[in-house]
């Protein structure tokens, strides 16, 4: 366990390191306070057992006459306000420190989960698609959440509750070592064989909770995100089972873990009074009674005792919460420790030079060592301004042929050339600029016409004429601007409040926003009706120019205004020439 936080700790920024200092020095600050406010406790019960014992104490002259003290009675108010103000003092610092760890904590667990969500964007594309993206969200979501609550905050209170026990200790120490020592020593070592014993239990609870937040986050993404299949399937049944399956043991280990880390209170804290009573008990049959001596002593015991249980046990029960939290912290820690180029984070990088063609050359791709070639020694080359089709059986190689034309995918050895430019790892963002995608199934996110339009660029520099520039190219404008709200109409999550055909028109005048010279049409019209494909495809031949336009689609008329046509089978192309070249053939 000390390893991974070890590890943690190298994940934490300069700026947070100087605040966990200052932090430190605040802790010592409050523990300064609480011993004061204990070590008050004596002079204060003294002085109200025996005025005179103070009144008469050499040290407390100077206090005496300062204030024009005479009698032993008027020194009472006095210390009781003294008390009162150490009392005061030191429970506002201790609410400092709770302030100041709880924020700092909080912070830290932002920055942890900005890391993790940047870590996983930039990730490249092979690591997505092998990626459940459950068990990415229950990391970033879930298992950072515990990071915070269950590792941060508890090192966090851990290591002031350590300094305000051993200043609070060193103090009752000072009073009578031979009880103060006997009694924490015994209570240190009750603390330690629970954890022994109930190590085993943690670490299964531990492993329960990693593993089933996962699930959790995974059945209701494929629940909410199925739910017309589920709606026409009768199957919610099904799934609210499958979800009570993972998230009953989830909770039962959480509840588990939580039991172990406070039940120790309530015996200690009993086993704690009984001493001091039993001890109070003894010194007063032996002594004949409580004299005005031992009053003190008592009282800066029960006060002592009052101070040092509960911080014992904050200590324990947030250790627990530590051991408990194990397998969440090695999920997130391998999130933190995904690998991002530091030329994946610049922004402003430029573009690559795109006049001629893309070429593709001796092209062999697979997805793993273990798994078959799905694209074999293919050679091609795209003139820039022309419109390709690629046709072909599922499975022939097509969307992986675009998603490396995309720069989405790279093959082992560099095939990928824009002119005279070798596209590789340090200049593949600069090509993407050049690159716009429609899909099958276009992403909305869950805002308005305009900002799905401008996707990817903050609200107040959208460009709004360019917004419209592009709409009415994508052959959108008029049913937009026929709306309420026009541009600020809201899409719904997933676009759901659009129909198909409007969906795809969004998605080309996205493509044109991005004023991309490639826009690759990706099986763009097959969900859609031979009438909504027909005007779809009319916006797309519109856009002839300098635009490079590559489609893929299983319908031989979709491409039927392609200057070239290219068949795949099997990762290697089968056949290539004009719709009435394609078609000859196919029907010879």
């Amino acid at each position: 366990m000390n390893k991974l936080i070890k590890e943690l700790w190298g994940h934490i920024d300069r700026k947070r390191k100087v605040q966990l200092i200052l932090l430190l020095l605040l802790m010592v600050v409050a523990a300064l306070c609480e011993v004061i406010s204990i070590g008050a406790v004596i002079p204060f019960l003294s002085a109200f057992s025996n005025p005179k014992l103070i009144f008469e104490n050499n040290s407390a002259q100077f206090f005496i006459n300062g204030l024009n003290i005479s009698s032993p009675n008027e020194i009472l108010f006095p210390l009781t306000i003294l008390f009162i103000i150490a009392v005061t003092i030191s429970a506002f610092f201790r609410f400092l420190l709770l302030l100041f760890q709880t924020r700092l904590g909080f912070d830290l667990g932002a920055d942890f989960s900005f890391k993790m969500y940047r870590n996983t964007l930039y990730q490249p594309y092979n690591i997505h698609v092998k990626k459940n993206s459950s068990e990415v969200i229950a990391g970033i979501i879930t298992k950072a959440n515990d990071t915070t609550a269950q590792v941060l905050m508890p090192i966090l209170i851990i290591s002031s509750s350590l300094l305000m026990l051993s200043m609070i200790l060193a103090a009752l120490i000072l009073i009578n070592p031979t009880i103060f020592l006997s009694a924490f020593s015994g209570l240190t070592i009750i603390y330690y064989l629970i954890i022994v014993l109930t190590k085993k239990k943690i670490l299964e609870d531990s492993k329960v909770i990693s593993r089933e937040s996962i699930q959790v986050v995974k059945i209701l993404q494929e629940g909410l995100g199925g739910i017309r299949d589920i709606l026409l399937d009768s199957a919610q049944d099904l799934y609210c089972k499958t979800f009570r399956k993972s998230d009953v043991p989830l909770r039962q280990a959480k509840a588990s873990i939580t039991v172990i880390g406070g039940s120790p209170r309530y015996g200690v804290e009993a086993l704690g009074i009984s001493f001091i009573a039993l001890l109070t008990y003894y010194i007063s049959i032996n002594s004949g009674g409580l004299t005005n001596s031992l009053i003190p002593l008592l009282g800066a015991m029960a006060m002592g005792a009052q101070r040092m249980l509960p911080v014992i046990q904050l200590t324990y029960t947030n250790w627990i919460l530590i051991r408990g939290c194990r397998e969440s912290l090695k999920d997130t820690l391998e999130i933190l420790d995904l690998p991002v180029s530091e030329d994946n984070l610049k922004t402003n990088e430029g573009t690559l030079s795109f006049k001629n063609h893309i070429s593709l050359k001796n092209l062999s791709f697979r997805y793993s060592q273990d798994t078959p070639w799905v694209i074999n020694n293919l050679n091609l080359k795209i003139k820039k301004g022309e419109i390709i089709g690629f046709i072909g059986e599922t499975g022939c190689g097509k969307s992986t042929l675009l998603d490396i034309i995309m720069g989405l995918l790279r093959a082992e050895q560099e095939s990928l050339y824009v002119d005279d430019f070798i596209i590789s790892e340090k200049n593949y963002r600069k090509w993407q600029k050049h690159i716009a995608h429609v899909p099958q199934s276009i992403f909305l996110a869950d805002s308005t016409i305009a900002e799905n339009i401008a996707f990817g660029i903050p609200k107040d520099e959208i460009d709004f004429d360019l917004i419209k520039i592009s709409a009415k190219k994508a052959q959108i404008h008029n049913t937009i601007i026929s709306w309420n709200l026009k541009y600020d109409t809201k899409v719904g999550e997933r676009g759901i409040m659009l129909s198909g055909g409007q969906r795809q028109r969004i998605g080309i005048a996205r493509a044109l926003y991005k004023k991309a010279d490639v826009i690759i049409f990706d099986e763009a019209t097959s969900a859609l009706d031979s009438k909504t494909e027909s005007s779809v495809m009319e916006s797309i031949e519109n856009l002839k120019g300098d635009l490079t336009i590559i489609i893929v689609a299983h319908r031989l008329t979709t491409l039927k205004n392609c200057d070239q046509i290219i068949e795949l089978s099997k990762g290697e192309i089968k056949k290539t020439g004009s719709y009435n070249q394609i078609i000859k053939k196919r029907v010879s």
